[in-house]
This record gives structure tokens, sequence and C-alpha cells, in this order.
């Protein structure tokens, strides 16, 4: 039952619980300390009922009339309200007859209450002789009144501390309301967001803390939605750079290769020519043989490039560090007036295959821009791993930095770096450029296979 409940019927159950025991608990000290006090009654009502009968009874036998006088004085004491006097013979026989409970107001305490708070009555014999004949006054505590007075107050405060408690109750169940309301609007936008809407937001309201989760909720929504529609202009941008990427091959393939084809072909054509009927030119078939040859390694020159593009020659076979000694290298011959430094920690180890290509491509991108735009004179290629992240996963830090003029203030990323961001970006990882007086920086987190 307890498990089936809501956090706002637990609270409401357990403030009903804690009331009504507080108000057990008082009644229970009240009932409780109703014996002492009854009994305390007894013993202070009998002791001055003797002393005062001892008194009395002292000049008893100076009367004119003894045995007169004590019967009165037993009639006049049996008016007494808290205890009962009755005269008794010597042999014990009641020569008066003794007040009872009956003789009470019938309006009193129940009688299972009497009998819990004073189960036996208290009574005294006080011995009285008459001119050598003796007999005796029983003195009988009637605590009525003090037990009526213990048992108006413990209805009292049942009374009372009922209707204070429930008032409690109810203005307390009213502010657990209100302070637990913005859990269902959580609930409702949680589902909303499971749904797939994204741009549900939950008010912020309620105790401060529940305030807070609100507020968190609708940052978790917001960087949910935003990644959401990251996720689909990733997609979208994937798909555009297939296409151009398609694109700029299929041009590069009719620009170069159609154009080495067709003279091939034409070479080719004139050699056979040169067969037909007559004895061939030595010198013609050595000219159009080297024009082949010529023709045939600028072919394999541009087939090279375009698996350079596809996919980088002897990154699988050849690895990583080497693959990227092998770029600078090339670089450095083709421009020698610019010192490429580049520096790989030997603590990187195995970072897997896509990681490698990764890498190779943003220190490719970076290089490739230095070139073209930068005017550099230096550039330093640093690649060394990082601490893992929270989920375990390594890092490896790529940072290519040069001293050229930089980007301009308001100037956007390149075609080719804002698609490796994108790309890194879908790997789990990050790319920052931050351009400044002393060049640019290319520096990005790109997560590896190792941990």
């Amino acid at each position: 039952m307890w498990q089936n409940l809501s956090l706002r019927g637990r609270i409401n159950l357990l403030l009903a619980l804690l009331l009504a025991l507080g108000l057990a608990v008082n009644i229970g000290r009240q009932v409780a300390e109703a014996g002492p006090r009854v009994q305390a009654e007894d013993q202070s009502v009998i002791r001055l009922a003797r002393e005062f009968i001892e008194m009395i009874v002292a000049d008893l036998n100076e009367a004119p009339d003894p045995d007169a006088r004590l019967n009165q004085i037993a009639r006049d004491l049996s008016r007494l309200r808290h205890v009962s006097i009755a005269l008794r013979d010597e042999g014990g026989s009641p020569l008066t007859q003794p007040r009872t409970d009956a003789d009470d107001d019938t309006r009193g305490p129940p009688t299972w209450f009497v009998s819990l708070v004073h189960p036996e009555q208290t009574a005294v014999s006080v011995p009285v002789s008459i001119h050598g004949k003796p007999g005796s006054l029983l003195i009988t505590s009637h605590p009525d009144d003090e037990i009526a007075e213990i048992w108006d107050a413990i209805v009292t405060q049942l009374e009372v501390g009922s209707v204070i408690a429930l008032a409690l109750f109810l203005v307390m169940m009213n502010v657990v309301g209100r302070a637990l309301a913005p859990l269902h609007s959580l609930a409702d936008v949680m589902a909303e967001l499971e749904d797939g809407r994204y741009q549900a937001r939950v008010a912020p309201g309620g105790a401060p803390e529940l305030a807070a989760i609100c507020t968190k909720l609708n940052h978790l929504a917001a960087t949910l939605s935003e990644a959401i529609e990251d996720k689909r202009r990733l997609a979208e941008r994937t798909v555009s750079l297939q296409d151009v990427e398609r694109k700029e091959i299929a041009r590069e393939l009719h620009d170069e290769f159609g154009p080495y084809l067709f003279s091939l072909r034409a070479h080719a054509s004139a050699l056979a020519k040169q067969a037909d009927g007559r004895p061939p030119n030595a010198e013609a078939v050595r000219k159009h043989g080297s024009a082949m040859l010529e023709q045939i390694n600028a072919l394999q020159q541009f087939n090279r490039r375009v698996l350079e593009r596809l996919r980088p020659v002897g990154l699988a076979e050849l690895g990583l560090r080497q693959a990227l000694e092998s770029l600078s290298r090339l670089w450095r011959e083709s421009h020698p007036d610019v010192a490429i430094e580049t520096v790989i920690s030997p603590a990187l180890g195995v970072t897997g295959e896509t990681a490698d290509l990764t890498i190779y491509r943003i220190v490719q991108e970076a290089l490739t821009n230095v070139f073209r735009h930068a005017g550099a004179t230096s550039v330093n290629v640093v690649i060394e791993p990082v601490e893992p992240a929270g989920d375990g996963r390594g890092c490896a830090r790529v940072r290519v930095s040069d001293n050229g003029r930089g980007m301009e203030a308001g100037q956007k990323l390149g075609f080719g770096l804002v698609g490796m961001r994108e790309r890194i970006m879908a790997l789990g990882g990050t790319l920052n450029v931050v351009s400044g007086d002393g060049g640019l920086t290319v520096e990005a987190l790109v997560p590896t296979a190792a941990a």
C-alpha cells in the first residue's frame, strides 16, 4: 500500500499519523497522571477529615447528651463533598447510613475511567469512646469531583486537540499540495519530451529545490532541442558534402582525365597509322611513344591526387605517424621557404582507424589553408594524448598553429574546416579555431579507440 501512494499521499499520511500520535501522547499523559492526582486528593481529604473529627469528638463526653451529639456530628459530617462519615458501634455495625456513590450526581465520568484511576476507595476508622462505651467513625473518601475534573479536562483536550489537529492537517495538506504542484507539470513536460516535442517547457514554481529542477529541465530540453537540430543539420550537411565531393570528382575526371584519354587515343591512332602498308617512321614512333608516356605519367599523378582525397595513401599500411611525416615532407618540398615542425607525442599510442583518418584530415586541411591563405613562414603541428573523459574514452589533441596573418574580424570558417568540425562533432569531439595577431591556431579534440 505504501509503495502505491504518491509522494503527496505519503506526506499527508505521515502528517496525519504524527498529529494523531501527538494527541494520543498528550491524552495518555493526562490519564497516567490522573491516578496519582486522585490518590493525593484522597490522602489529603482523609487527613483533614480525621484531624477535624478528632478535634470535635475530643470534648464529646462533656456534652449533656453525648450520644445525641455524636449522631448529630455524624449527620453533619456526612454532607461533606469529598468524604462520607458513618457511625459504627462496638461490633462494627453501622449506626448511621453511609453515603454511597449513587447518591452523587450521575453525570460524572464513565465507570471504566473511575475504575482505572480510583479502583479502591480509601477508608479510615476513627475510634470514639463515650463514657467508656466504644464506637468508631468510618471516614470514606469520595474523590468524584476530582475525577470529574480530570475527565472533563481529558474530553476538552481531546475535542480541542482534534479540532486543532484537523485544522493543521488541512493547512499542511494545502501547503504540501501547492509545494508539490510542479511535479505534475514536470511529468507532463517529460512525457512531451519523450514524444519528441522538444519545445515543451515547464514554468518554475514551488519550493526552491523544485524550481531549480524545473529550470534545469528547461535547460535540458533546450539543449536536447539544439542537439536534435544539430543532428539534422549534420545529416543534411553530410549529404550535401557527399554531393559536392562527387561533383568535384566528376569535374576533375572530366577536366583532367578526359583530355589525357583523348590525347592517348590520338597518339595511339597515329601509331596505328604508322604500321599501315609502309615502314614505320622511327622518329614519329618515338615522338608518339614519348607523348603517351607523358600522358600516362600525368594520369598516374592525377590518380594519386584523387586517391589521396578519397583516402590517404599509406595511412593504413604505414600508420598515422609515418603518414603525417610523409605529408609534412611533401609540403616542405613544394614550399621550402616555410618551416614545418611536426611533433607527435610518444605516449599517443594506438588511436584507431577512424581517429587516425580524422587526425590526418585535420592536419591536411589546416596545412592546406596555411599555404593558400596565411602567408606564414612557420607552422607547428603538435599531436598529444589528453586525460580520458568521463565516459572513459581517451582523446588526442591536434594543434596546428602558424605565424601568418590569421582571420579578419567577422570572417567565417572555410568550407573545409566547417565540414571537418561537423565530422569531429559526429565523433563526439570538438574543433576550435583561434585567430590572433600571432597567426591562426586550429585545435581539435578527437576521441580515440583507446582509453
